[in-house]
């Protein structure tokens, strides 16, 4: 069967292209209104993309965009569940785009646009892959089932109510999702884990209006003095986060991950250079990789106060905000850390200003998958063989919170197997994804369901 599915696609690689490039035209950006009648042409296009090959296809409505939902029996008891999503980030900045972000073009190996490779490129390897083994099989070895949603790059919780509701009719021995990369170009990966996040605000007030530096300074209070007094006492400038209690719930690696990390020799010049930075920077001790995958964060998303323009204006704000997210890693639970950042931003910030702190939002708790389950194992081989060579098992420091909401609900693992590059430009102009990506991670799709 192999073999066969290997032929087919290889014959029908021009094909997969053009209807690749007809999902990438469609301005699918979920995040800004002006595009709402453009998120129920793709998951239109999407229904019918994969009725036309062979599935029962629908669109569930929500209160935001639709869930395109579709499903192909299969000849065993066994189920998997392929996740994606077909909205995209907006395109901003245009000018920085060296061709238009709707309108694919293809040159040196790869294809150019707003969701080449997040996530519609990886999604639709899946999709050729399904089709693949029924146009040479007839029919697929176990069932599958299609939940592709249209709110990821927008926050929606629509597809996590839908699997919370519907999980009685979710079971499933694995969940597939490809919307994570490879470790480098040649080099395949599972990504077994994931960091959680949880994000917060702090604003504070001193006053009700701006004040006139002059005639009020040392008599009122600065909130953005305020402000970067308590992120000072957050974390400090060698990476250490300050806040009490908050590396007491932490799982240490294994040895086994330990050895994982040193045989990756992974290249801290390479990416000093990929990035435009003077050097890395974290917690002393630890190399680059342990503290992205293993080790939390805390970030400074941005500070909002006062007057940035030209010339000067010389003022006291009269309020100032700081948006933060941390990363979490096992065993941190993203509530627990919240209460421990709140109480410690209470403790520490000055009486002359009232303190909000709004949140939290965005709260997914990391996961881990054990390497050794089937499942997982299943996932290896198939990019093994479409590939060509060998994969390793890698962390991902980002998180994706249906990832942790399908792992809560079914309790089944998530095989985590991502055709995509770190310097595909995710979220970034000139987003692309290399064509022989796409190409082995349908064969990788294909091998996985013909042999699970």
């Amino acid at each position: 069967m192999v073999t066969k599915s290997f032929d087919y696609i290889n014959r029908n690689k021009a094909r997969f292209l053009e209807e690749l490039q007809q999902f990438l035209k469609i301005p699918s950006i979920s995040a800004q209104a002006a595009h709402k009648d453009d998120m129920k042409l793709c998951a239109l296009w999407l229904k019918n993309h994969l009725e036309n090959i062979g599935l029962d296809a629908r669109l569930i409505e929500t209160t935001g965009h639709p869930i395109v939902w579709a499903k192909a029996k299969g000849q065993s008891s066994k189920r998997l569940i392929i996740y994606g999503h077909y909205d995209v980030q907006p395109e901003d900045p245009i000018d920085q785009w060296q061709s238009p972000p709707f309108s694919p073009d293809i040159r040196d190996g790869f294809i150019y646009a707003r969701g080449a490779t997040d996530d519609k490129g990886q999604l639709f390897a899946h999709i050729k892959g399904i089709e693949t083994l029924l146009k040479t099989a007839g029919q697929l070895p176990c069932e599958i089932i299609f939940l592709i949603e249209g709110e990821e790059e927008s926050g929606g919780t629509a597809l996590e109510q839908y699997i919370k509701n519907e999980k009685a009719n979710l079971s499933a021995d694995a969940v597939v999702i490809s919307d994570t990369a490879m470790y480098d170009e040649n080099t395949p990966a599972i990504t077994y884990g994931l960091r959680g996040i949880v994000a917060i605000d702090i604003i504070l007030k001193t006053a009700s209006h701006d004040l006139h530096s002059g005639v009020f300074g040392g008599a009122i209070g600065n909130p953005v003095t305020a402000l970067a007094h308590i992120l000072s006492k957050c974390i400090g400038t060698d990476g250490k986060i300050q806040i009490p209690g908050f590396y007491d719930q932490l799982r240490p690696l294994e040895d086994w991950e330990k050895q994982n990390i040193q045989k990756l020799a992974f290249d801290d010049n390479k990416l000093i250079k990929e990035v435009g930075a003077r050097k890395t920077f974290g917690e002393p001790g630890l190399s680059t990789l342990e503290r992205i995958w293993a080790r939390p964060s805390f970030d400074i998303n941005g500070i909002f106060s006062g007057y940035a323009g030209k010339g000067m204006k010389t003022i006291i704000p009269s309020s100032a905000t700081a948006k933060i997210s941390i990363r979490l890693v096992p065993d941190q639970n993203p509530h627990h850390i919240a209460d421990l950042v709140t109480q410690h931003i209470k403790s520490i910030c000055p009486d002359f200003a009232d303190l909000e702190i709004e949140g939290p939002f965005a709260a997914a708790e990391p996961v881990l998958f054990d390497v050794n389950d089937p499942m997982i194992k299943a996932g290896h081989q198939a990019l093994k063989h479409a590939f060509d060579a060998e994969p390793v098992y890698i962390r991902c420091g980002g998180s994706i919170p249906v990832v942790n909401t399908f792992w809560q609900q079914l309790k089944k693992p998530v095989i985590l197997m991502g055709f995509g590059l770190d310097s595909d430009g995710a979220h970034a102009p000139n987003e692309r994804f290399k064509l022989d990506n796409f190409i082995n991670g349908t064969k990788s799709s294909a091998y996985l369901i013909a042999n699970i």
